[in-house]
């Protein structure tokens, strides 16, 4: 990624996520009172009995652990879990632990009397149903037509090798394929509709071509946009599935707000009828330079955007990029050499950032599309998933950190999630 992309994945990334989108509460309380003065000469008339609500929200979130062997530990029990949020110590209101795609109940929150005048929102029923839960979302925006066979390869050895009986999946696109396959348990909906994918992206030179607008290739951003709203749909949806890790397997080719530098600037260079060092000091051309700085930013917003909310409904993202193993640039790409290989490393770098952001990772720059899968099909079958009622009162604080630890078992890795958002209050 570019020396500004850089910076931003690694601060502005974290500032985009943490800056708070409006109040939420997920612990408040409410007094009313209707306390009224007696009238002269009158005795009091009796009172209401004081009134306190409490809502609070069951945060959870899904825990990998392994051993140095990297298998799955699952004789874990709730006092073996240290979790955190913002470095205050949560205690653990329940633990399920998921093996082999069937859910185990290690411990319910407890059932107590409420005080009176407390009223507190029922507890939800434990899921014992087995089977999990994909969203195929497929960017075929971003996906080359050159790619069409690969992509359909790798859709089939996903319905052949991770989906198993009992998982449910779900199929989206993006673009011309026009496939929106809701929610099901049928794995001959997702065979048939994989004849009907067809990438459709642009090429460098289409896009050197097309029109460009103070924030870049105006087609490009349009793309993107789609993209990530619709993503971000469907993981609105997500968030009515409780207590389970939601794995979204994301085909695409990845994200350039910024691309072809050099075959621009040499173009304005020869335009001008003047050399590279003077273009470089014009006043016009700095301006130029920070807004396709402000661009590549404008990316990173994107993909917090989609984090954020994936976190929220803890859902895991998991970039695949049919590409695979890239050997050198195609010879009908009539663009610079560095302008290439900087628009594959910023593709390249935001599927990576999707995934590491969710607690997932990024089948990138690889052939090997079966080990990956391999991979998702153990992290999606064997997790704990941690449950915990948030201390924090504060309505205001939206972004969490979470840390969790696995106490008295040294030698294990654990994994989860590094901060989630809070739910913002229902409409009334």
């Amino acid at each position: 990624m570019r020396s500004t992309a850089k910076l931003l994945l690694t601060g502005l990334f974290v500032a985009l996520i943490a800056w708070p989108s409006g109040p939420a509460a997920p612990l408040f309380a409410q007094v009313r009172s209707t306390l009224q003065p007696p009238a002269p000469g009158r005795p009091a008339p009796p009172q209401a009995p004081l009134t306190i609500r409490v809502v609070s929200d069951l945060v959870s979130s899904d825990v990998l652990v392994r051993d140095g062997r990297n298998q799955f530990v699952a004789d874990l029990k709730p006092e073996d879990f240290e979790v955190y949020e913002d470095g205050v110590r949560q205690d653990v209101a329940e633990l399920w632990l998921i093996h082999g795609g069937q859910v185990y109940n290690r411990r319910e929150a407890p059932v107590t009397r409420a005080p009176e005048g407390l009223i507190v929102p029922p507890r939800q029923p434990t899921n014992d149903a087995s089977g999990r839960i994909f969203i195929i979302f497929v960017d075929d925006l971003h996906l080359d037509a050159r790619m069409t066979p690969k992509t359909r390869e790798i859709l089939k050895k996903i319905s052949k090798d991770l989906l198993h009986d009992g998982d449910m999946y779900g199929l989206v696109t993006t673009g011309t394929s026009s496939v929106s396959q809701q929610l099901t348990y049928d794995r001959q909906i997702l065979d048939s509709a994989i004849e009907r994918i067809t990438g459709n992206a642009l090429k460098l030179s289409e896009i050197k071509q097309s029109s460009w607008g103070t924030q870049g290739p105006t087609e490009v951003r349009h793309r993107a946009h789609v993209a990530f709203e619709t993503l971000h749909d469907l993981l609105e949806n997500l968030e009515s599935i409780p207590n389970k890790r939601k794995a979204v397997l994301f085909l695409s080719s990845g994200y350039d707000f910024n691309p072809l530098v050099q075959t621009r600037f040499e173009e304005q260079v020869e335009k001008l009828h003047t050399t590279a060092e003077r273009l470089r000091l014009d006043p016009f051309e700095i301006e130029s330079a920070s807004q396709n700085a402000l661009n590549e930013a404008d990316l990173v917003y994107e993909l917090a955007y989609i984090t954020r909310m994936a976190n929220r409904v803890n859902a895991t993202i998991y970039p695949i990029d049919p590409r695979g193993l890239v050997a050198g640039q195609d010879v009908d790409e009539e663009v610079a050499y560095a302008d290439w290989r900087d628009w594959l490393s910023e593709t390249q770098t935001s599927m990576r950032v999707l995934g590491e952001e969710t607690n997932g990772f990024a089948i990138v720059n690889q052939n090997d599309f079966d080990k990956g899968l391999r991979r998702i099909d153990a992290e999606t079958s064997d997790y704990y998933m941690v449950a915990f009622y948030s201390k924090n009162p504060d309505p205001l604080k939206r972004n969490r950190n979470l840390h969790v630890k696995v106490l008295g078992r040294p030698g294990l890795t654990v994994s989860s999630r590094k901060a989630y958002i809070i739910r913002p209050p229902a409409q009334k």
